[in-house]
């Protein structure tokens, strides 16, 4: 018999997940009366591994062949925190660690429990939102660009539809300059088409005049690429989507600038006051220099992105706490948050200034990270980042969950490890960051979720141009894409639509991932399939809101409830080559099945629904 206990269920901890500081915390272990315990101790350390308090549980009852060891305890400040037991036996002792699911004697890992501040909040409008990613370069063009001020050099496709530019240059590089025209007016012409999907966040990648395509090297933070429109186009942009119920955030580059930028300049384009030019530059002291100005630090040493010291109080300055710093510049724009790139090299101090700025500019704005991990626990240059700890983020791009899907949906997870996924992020984040985090299937940085779900060709760029889906390939991965997407939205938090996933877009990532969006070439089956899910979100607080519990998970099977105020939905999706019977009450949406009897549903192989709970 081995020895119970399970964080997650509250027969074992109670409450389930984070805790806020004098918040009572109760343990329970259930202990097999064989073992002969005469002590139970319950060993809780900081994450650097330094102690942080150890209080004994004592013996409440006996349970069949188990005895209930039990205890409680608090935490005086924030943190994360780890444990651990130590059992004492009439015959010696040992340690109590976490193994799977389950327990293990002098081997394992820590259970982990995090302690976040008490007034830790995140925009209610935020909590089960329906995202939509544009890459703005390549969603939709209208009119002729204005290129007075584009930085040079750059091409223009006159074709929508060509292929995106992925041949090096001469020497080698890659420079990311060929453009599509896509710009701000575009955007707010297909505004009624983005609402029709449910959306009611809208999140635009790099917005500022930039050398390149993707705009994440920054030219000039507070000014627009001219491609895109004027600031003016953009606060229309920005009311228009209001009008519709939509928020609008922006991508936040706050690692690094561009090469070729008003504060570096080292292409002379901004009239050579940058610290490339001058030591007497005001951003002389943004970078650090190995041997000026040919020698310095830069992001992943490519030298176009030269990077930033954070903590400089000019560029703290500059970019959070000025009258007109750069968050203060957009959110008055009309901007409602901010997705913070590569979060992880931001130190904590300059998120807690931005967060708190931004916060008193705008009470109700958002704070997203980028962060690729569970980013309870994260480390990142050998510091534990405290996202929640210190309340700096409201949510982070959840890409567990999005590894989880697909592992599932390409036959090498038989549920199991997608619940273990789920359940554990539920544990280790605050629940309001939970409901708000963006549940990604897609991303900029990934390969297109239909290629992710048949193909893991890794060859060169020139071969991924060439490669495309057969038609059976398509055709599977459609069907598997139908599943992901359903669980991406009955899942807790806030799913996110990459621009034109929704219309069947296939590719690898970087740069292929990147391609123009295929107005009137959309995939009809999966555009009304994503206006589904986006109307069943609007309708059913519960997706939104509620609780999430597992009644099944595995042999290719999933099935979970979602509860809010008193509304019970159950989710049902049947992976396996086998039909499944399952009760159900009124089918609120489903794939791939038949009603056998009033209260029963049968699953064919790669079936789903979602049902009332009868």
């Amino acid at each position: 018999m081995r020895i119970l206990f399970d964080s997650k269920n509250p027969a074992f901890k109670e409450p389930f997940g984070t805790l806020v500081p004098g918040q009572s915390c109760t343990l329970r272990i259930h202990i097999p009366v064989s073992v002969q315990t005469t002590q139970v101790e319950c060993i809780i350390h900081h994450a650097d591994g330094s102690p942080a308090l150890t209080f004994s549980m004592g013996y409440q009852f006996k349970k069949g062949a188990y005895e209930i060891w039990g205890g409680k305890f608090s935490f005086p400040e924030t943190g994360l925190y780890f444990y651990h037991f130590y059992l004492t036996t009439r015959t010696g002792g040992f340690r109590l660690f976490k193994e799977g699911g389950g327990t293990n004697m002098e081997a394992g890992d820590d259970w982990q429990v995090s302690c976040i501040p008490a007034d830790f909040q995140t925009p209610e409008w935020s909590r089960g939102a329906v995202i939509y990613q544009i890459f703005p370069d390549r969603f939709c063009r209208s009119g002729r660009c204005d290129l007075t001020g584009k930085l040079e050099p750059y091409t223009v496709h006159e074709n929508w539809y060509d292929e995106v530019g992925w041949q090096p240059t001469a020497d080698g590089h890659v420079l990311n300059n060929d453009f599509f025209g896509g710009n701000f007016r575009g955007i707010m012409e297909k505004l009624d088409y983005i609402a029709s999907l449910g959306v009611t966040i809208l999140y635009l990648n790099p917005i500022s005049k930039s050398f390149s395509s993707h705009r994440y090297d920054t030219g000039d933070y507070k000014t627009p690429d001219p491609m895109l429109g004027t600031e003016a186009e953009f606060t229309a942009l920005c009311d228009a989507a209001h009008a519709r119920g939509i928020r609008v955030i922006l991508d936040g580059v706050y690692s690094h600038t561009g090469s070729n930028s008003l504060y570096f300049d080292k292409e002379g384009a901004f009239g050579g006051r940058g610290a490339y030019c001058s030591q007497q530059s005001p951003y002389y002291r943004w970078y650090e220099f190995y041997q000026w100005p040919d020698s310095y630090r830069s992001w992943w040493n490519f030298d176009t992105l030269p990077t930033v010291n954070k903590l400089e109080p000019s560029y703290i300055d500059y970019i959070i706490t000025g009258e007109d710093s750069v968050v203060a510049h957009w959110l008055k724009a009309g901007c409602d948050g901010f997705r913070l790139d590569v979060a992880d090299e931001l130190p904590n101090e300059f998120l807690v200034l931005l967060k708190r700025r931004v916060r008193q500019l705008k009470p109700d704005a958002l704070v997203i990270g980028e962060v690729w991990e569970d980013a309870s626990n994260k480390c990142a240059y050998g510091v534990h980042r405290r996202y929640f700890a210190d309340g700096e983020l409201d949510s982070v791009m959840n890409y567990p969950f999005r590894t989880a899907i697909i592992q599932f949906l390409r036959d090498r997870d038989d549920g199991s490890a997608l619940r273990d996924t789920v359940m554990t992020i539920a544990e280790n984040y605050p629940p309001q960051v939970l409901l708000s985090n963006m549940n990604l299937l897609s991303s900029h940085d990934s390969p297109r979720i239909l290629t992710a779900l048949v193909d893991d060709f890794d060859g060169s760029r020139e071969e991924k141009a060439r490669r495309h889906f057969s038609r059976q390939q398509y055709l599977t991965a459609v069907e598997r894409l139908l599943m992901a997407s359903f669980l991406q939205y009955t899942l807790p938090g806030s799913p996110s639509i990459y621009y034109a996933d929704e219309a069947g877009m296939e590719g690898y990532k970087d740069p292929f991932n990147r391609r123009p969006y295929p107005w009137g070439q959309e995939d009809p089956e999966l555009l009304a399939h994503f206006r589904h899910l986006g109307q069943l979100r609007r309708d059913e607080a519960a997706l939104r809101l509620g609780d999430i519990r597992f009644f099944q998970a595995g042999e290719q099977k999933l099935g979970f409830t979602r509860e809010y105020q008193g509304r019970q939905l159950r989710v049902y999706l049947n992976r396996s080559l086998d039909t499944w019977e399952v009760s159900a009450g009124n089918v609120l949406l489903g794939h791939n099945l038949h009603t056998v009897a009033p209260d029963w549903v049968t699953l064919l192989p790669m079936g789903f629904c979602i049902t009332e709970a009868p």
